[in-house]
């Protein structure tokens, strides 16, 4: 949408994640006349939609000084929605000329990507991020205040020649600045939601003519179902 015509206070806004939301919110506040600040652990915009085929060490995500390894997609990872319906009202997701870009109406992960980029090239968007900054902890301060914790991260490169994010809680050199305002679009898909479910733990040996095996299985602790609820 068009800025407003009305006369609204320019306020200094932070913005936390660089992904479809963040560029989005970054924007339509600039267009407002605010000084917008986009914090981005990675080092390029796209949020989820930058692959790597790396994985943590820790899958379940129980150790909290583990590296983190910043993505949730697979290789081969096709949307399950029509471009025509993912894009933004004054930026349609179209199909682009180009190397390796997709025209097909359910495209891969790197052609959502791409578009991301587009559409932050198109705003002008990246001169507002910075890049390989992770932040660590929001604070309310008094008169309406905001701070704002964060500290540099570490990247990788993958197999394209990319740089990906790796973030280390246990090494950091922090920064504090202050906003009246703050913007939390950082995602939902980093730490792992494991399921708490009681089980016990059996030991049973089965015997072959060759050798022993030891195996071990998973039970409920209810007598009635194994996957009781």
């Amino acid at each position: 949408m068009p800025p407003t015509s009305l006369s609204v206070k320019s306020r200094r806004v932070a913005v936390i994640g660089a992904g479809a939301a963040g560029l989005v919110a970054a924007r339509e506040l600039r267009r407002e006349g605010h000084s917008v600040v986009v914090f981005e652990r990675g080092s390029e915009v796209g949020g989820r939609w930058v692959y790597t085929p790396r994985v943590e060490t820790d899958p379940l995500g129980l150790d909290p000084n583990r590296p983190i390894v910043h993505t949730s997609l697979y290789s081969s990872l096709r949307t399950n929605l029509p471009r025509e319906v993912m894009g933004f009202t004054d930026f349609p997701f179209v199909a682009r000329p180009g190397e390796n870009r997709a025209p097909r109406m359910y495209p891969g992960h790197r052609e959502v990507l791409m578009y991301l980029k587009d559409f932050a090239r198109e705003f002008g968007i990246e001169e507002m991020v910075r890049f390989e900054r992770e932040v660590v902890k929001v604070e309310m301060l008094e008169k309406g205040k905001w701070k704002v914790r964060s500290k540099k991260t570490s990247s990788f490169t993958n197999e394209n020649n990319d740089s990906i994010d790796i973030i280390n809680k246990s090494e950091a050199e922090f920064d504090d600045e202050i906003y009246d305002a703050v913007v939390v679009c950082n995602g939902r898909h980093t730490e792992p939601c494991i399921a708490e479910i009681p089980v016990k733990l059996f030991l049973f040996r089965i015997c072959y003519p060759e050798a022993a095996r030891v195996f071990r299985a998973l039970g409920n602790t209810s007598k009635n179902s194994l996957f009781n609820t």
